[in-house]
């Protein structure tokens, strides 16, 4: 059980009106959270995309003009691009230097510096995540048949070692990262509009152009989102992914066998300590382990994240400048701590130990958090999240145990699984009140959302009628304590659950839930589990239930991984089906249930749609979702995921809310490289 629950948290602040009134605002309903003041109006910098009014003289950081003095460096003017990124800040032109200050869980927490590495994405979304605007490159065109896609580079644009990024990275990543199957052995879906595969021409040395067969107005979004194409480096890149789009060819060249030969880069890889040529090349590659890469953010990695302390350093290369004609960013370096648990983070965030953190902050510790806002020297801000479910259950539908399968691929059984969840006690318990219980489906403002009436169907308490369901499919047998027993023999039925300490103390919600099921006579193992071995047990399909969020799923298309199989590492209902589908066959297995077939031709047929069509799709895909309880939702749309954030009383051109979603990259989106040290 946490620390506190709504009844105990009124005792516990009895001595502090103001936290008091704070509190009680903020628990009376998520609705009301605005006038609390922890939750503000989106704000972000303004993008300045006219050349006129771009300054015309730059400077740079203290530390960089150093390194030009000792000739070590070219002058500002020769590193940033003749086309850059202008930023005028939220506040007020920054000031330079000083290290951000933040928490990380180890090598499995890559995602944490991925998401302020964000700005190396093609193209992005503006702050408050309804808008697509340049980000690397500085635009695009899509023909009127949607069946060529054309992006434009920034000329004169560097990587953080001062090569040129041009059209010739993106046709290298093309044709000998993504091209060569030893290197991503399951090609991406969305080069594959209805199965047929796209080719990408190089037009010039800044414009690069994709051809489809096939109408595919979902790729301007795509190139924006989280997703495999428009990701960007350092998501795509690291942990053995190899998709993005681009890729640094004159650095990666020389570990390819095209490039010299097989015999020369295996004779390499194992002179370095790697088994293979491919094994040495995904080290490589990846950003948060080899600090030679070059990179495109505003910061790259001068100590890796295999060690205490995860390091980056200023990109003296980044391509963007404030409006003053200041390189970005003003942050020297950002320095990520290694904390031995989710508890540390948050003791040491109370502390006042970091200078912004969004990441592993618990909700359930705002009152504490709230106590300390003085002591610690910083203020909680509270951005909403869109997502349907901060906590839920993903039912593996390929699950190898026949008799598990017998249960876990029956809908009725899924149903009475989420009819015998009391959504009403997790939320007072574990969000304070503040979420919203009910299915996995996107809140009602998202225009993918099926409707008010989807958010309850299925999601509701009702014991009575979970254990008639579960009589009537044949689990009427019961053992001795009470538990339904197995079919094929006179065991207990067990659902292992797999859960990890993240975003949530995923762990204990499961325990609760467990305990909730006993009223139903279904027992649930809770496996808690280190974040690396969990997601490798549910990729290798060895789990009946995986519990995480479906975070990015409120815009199903952009980020589609924990809804549905269409993915090569989709968890969701199935990871042998998402292989299926993302190879086009070629790898894992083809389900049976038409339910899933049915998703999948909703999917490719919105690729061809314009936005109104592709919408209308996601509906009748999320019907299909929350009517089967392919993933049994919970509590969701609250700050409780990566929307608790401690800012520092120091920092500057902080936004009073920040797009709390996958898209937005939170916190990417605010761009922290526009923040400073006040003092």
């Amino acid at each position: 059980m946490p620390e506190f629950t709504r009844r105990t948290l009124f005792s516990a602040l009895a001595a502090s009106p103001a936290a008091m009134e704070l509190i009680a605002s903020t628990l009376a309903h998520a609705a009301d959270l605005a006038a609390s003041g922890l939750v503000g109006e989106l704000q972000g910098p303004t993008m300045i995309t006219d050349p006129a009014q771009w300054p015309k003289q730059f400077n740079e950081a203290p530390m960089l003009a150093e390194l030009v003095k000792a000739g070590k460096l070219p002058p500002v003017e020769q590193r940033i691009p003749a086309e850059p990124m202008v930023w005028k800040p939220l506040n007020e032109i920054g000031k330079y230097g000083g290290t951000w200050r933040r928490a990380f869980t180890g090598p499995g927490d890559g995602e944490n510096g991925n998401r302020i590495q964000s700005q190396d994405k093609p193209l992005f979304w503006s702050a408050d995540g309804n808008k697509i605007v340049p980000c690397a490159a500085k635009g695009y065109e899509l023909s009127d048949d949607g069946k060529t896609y054309t992006l434009f580079l920034r000329k004169g644009m560097k990587w953080s070692d001062g090569a040129p990024f041009t059209a010739d990275d993106w046709i290298f990543w093309f044709e000998d990262i993504y091209g060569n199957p030893e290197v991503v052995p399951t090609p991406t879906p969305e080069m594959r509009p209805k199965g047929k595969p796209g080719k990408m021409v190089k037009v010039d040395e800044t414009t690069v152009r994709w051809e489809w067969e096939v109408p595919y107005f979902l790729f301007e979004d795509i190139m924006a989102g989280d997703t495999a194409m428009g990701g960007g480096q350092a998501v795509r890149q690291a942990a053995k992914i190899s998709f993005g789009g681009y890729s640094p060819a004159h650095y990666l060249k020389q570990f390819l066998p095209k490039y010299s030969s097989l015999e020369a880069v295996n004779a390499r890889a194992k002179q370095e300590g790697f088994e293979n040529w491919v094994q040495m090349l995904h080290f490589k590659k990846d950003w948060e382990l080899n600090p030679d890469v070059p990179v495109l953010g505003p910061w790259r990695t001068v100590r890796p994240i295999n060690n205490p302390i995860w390091l980056l350093e200023r990109n003296p290369y980044y391509y963007a400048v404030d409006t003053a004609g200041n390189q970005l960013p003003y942050f020297d370096k950002v320095q990520f701590t290694l904390a031995e648990n989710l508890e540390v983070v948050n003791l040491r965030a109370m502390a006042g130990e970091y200078d912004e953190q969004e990441r592993h902050i618990d909700l359930g510790k705002l009152p504490v958090l709230l106590e300390n806002q003085t002591k610690g020297k910083y203020k909680v801000h509270l951005d909403l999240g869109f997502a349907g479910s901060d906590f839920m259950f993903h039912v593996n539908q390929s699950v190898t145990d026949p008799e598990m399968r017998k249960w876990l691929t029956n809908a009725d059984f899924r149903r009475a699984l989420s009819l015998g969840i009391d959504r009403d006690q997790l939320n007072e318990t574990f969000w304070l009140g503040v979420g919203t219980p009910g299915s996995p489906s996107p809140g009602e403002s998202m225009p993918q959302s099926p409707g008010k009436e989807w958010r309850t169907k299925w999601s509701t308490l009702d014991v009575a009628q979970a254990n008639k369901m579960l009589d009537g499919i044949g689990l009427a047998k019961k053992d001795s304590d009470g538990f339904r027993v197995r079919t094929d023999n006179a065991e207990r039925l067990r659902i292992q659950i797999i859960a990890i300490q993240a975003f949530l103390p995923y762990p204990k919600l499961s325990e609760m839930v467990a305990d909730q099921w006993r009223k139903i006579g279904i027992q649930g193992d809770v496996k808690e589990m280190e974040r690396g071995l969990g997601f490798t047990k549910a990729n290798n399909n060895d789990y009946h239930m995986f519990v995480w969020n479906n975070g990015g799923t409120e815009l199903l298309y952009l980020f589609p991984t924990w809804a549905i199989p269409v993915t090569a590492d989709s968890i969701a209902m199935g990871p042998v089906f998402g292989k299926y589908f993302a190879s086009g066959g070629t790898q894992g297995v083809k389900p049976d249930d038409p339910n899933i077939l049915k998703i999948w031709e909703l999917y490719d047929e919105a690729a061809g749609l314009k936005a109104e069509g592709r919408n209308k799709n996601a509906q009748e895909i999320w019907k299909i979702l929350v009517d089967g309880q392919y993933g049994i939702g919970t509590v969701g749309q609250s700050p409780a995921g990566l929307g608790v954030r401690l800012v520092s009383d120091r920092l500057g051109n902080i936004a009073a809310r920040v797009c709390n979603a996958q898209h937005c990259r939170t916190p990417g989106n605010s761009h922290p490289e526009t923040w400073y040290f006040k003092s």
